[in-house]
This record gives C-alpha cells, structure tokens and sequence, in this order.
C-alpha cells in the first residue's frame, strides 16, 4: 500500500516526508528518485543501534541495522535527501552509540540528523519493562532511574516541549553530544525546505472545471 500512495503523491506533485525502520524503502527508489529531482521527497532511516543482537532483541521484526545504513547509502546515491534518526535513544542501552551511528550514516551519505530519547506512553511503559526484566535484568532498574532522570522523576513525559528530548543533567549530556557531533560531521546543515507550490490536485468529478 506504501508504494500505492507515493504513486498519486507523485502524479500529483505532492511532497512527501518518509520516515522507516525498514530497508524495503529502497524498492520504491524509481518513484523517489524523479519527486527528488523536483525536491518533493526526503526520508529518514531510523536506527536504534549497531549492536546486532540487542537490535533482534528490541526490533525483530524490522531490517537489520546495517541494512538500514546500505538503503542510506542506495538512496542517496540515487540523490534522494535522506536523514538518520537515532531513534529510541535507550539510556544505558544504546546512548553510548549515538556517535557511532551518526558517523556511519554519516559515511553512508546522511545529510541531517535527528535523535528521540526514549519515550514510555500509556501501555508501552509496561511491555518496555517486561523486556528489561527478560533481556537485561541486571540493568533494569539502572535504566529506568535514567529514564525517570530526563523526565522530572516520572516515566514519561507528555508535554510537546520535553517529550521529545527530556530534562535534567542526563539529557542535557545527551543533547550537547549530538550537537557536538553534528557539527563535527556538518549535519543539520539549514537547507530549503520541500516545494510545495507544484502540487496539482486531480479535477473534480463533477462541478466547474478549472479556466486554464
């Protein structure tokens, strides 16, 4: 169905942000590529982390890591903008791997960056903690004192301004080292944004048609 959307967001000029854990993104590099050209498309590729095992453990159902950075490397080539989002950023877990993966995605042709601390909404906080007590036991309890840490000691934070990042010491760490490798790697470069004077919506079905 994804390709079957990016066909009428093609035919009718419409732009289009993707963001995917998935490699699969790369089948649809025919339509991606010519809505680039007219700078109508952007993607990012999602990835949590490069350490093989904990990513079939958290994500086993999504492309590998490293098959994630390849459709980096393939869609950029293809000139696609494409992005990397570190992205949940798990205290303990994976945030000591935030430059590494940068820099991969980085050498892979990212242009821009983003990172999402983690975030523990309604039901996801309970099976988040399920698998800390199955897959890593002896730092559970470590890594929900972090996450209560960037979120004024609760679980999660709601709010539009902080939920995204968090609060505190410990995230504030986190966001100084992803500015500090940004600017290393010359990401997050200001770029224009994607055109939205082309789109074209379809005639109506019934009523006045259009003068020209």
């Amino acid at each position: 169905i994804t390709r079957q959307i990016l066909e009428v967001l093609a035919a009718f000029k419409h732009p289009v942000t993707i963001l995917t854990k998935s490699a699969l993104v790369e089948r649809d590099i025919d339509i991606l590529a010519p809505m680039a050209a007219a700078n109508l498309v952007q993607v990012h590729l999602s990835v949590t982390t490069l350490n093989a095992p904990l990513a079939r453990r958290l994500e086993p159902r999504a492309s590998t890591p490293l098959r994630r950075i390849e459709a980096i490397r393939k869609l950029n080539d293809a000139g696609i903008p494409t992005g990397v989002m570190v992205a949940p950023l798990i205290p303990l877990l994976t945030d000591g791997e935030m430059e590494s993966i940068l820099k991969a995605c980085v050498d892979a042709g990212a242009r821009s960056a983003s990172y999402v601390l983690l975030r523990l909404p309604l039901e996801v906080k309970d099976l988040f903690k399920e698998w800390l007590a199955i897959h890593e036991p002896m730092k559970a309890s470590h890594v929900m004192n972090l996450v209560r840490s960037a979120r004024d000691g609760r679980e999660n934070d709601p709010q539009f301004g902080s939920r995204l990042r968090g609060t505190g010491v410990y995230a504030d760490l986190i966001g100084q080292r992803f500015a500090r490798a940004c600017k290393q790697w010359h990401l997050n470069q200001p770029r224009p944004g994607l055109n939205t004077t082309q789109f074209c919506p379809p005639p109506p079905k019934r009523g006045q048609l259009a003068l020209f």
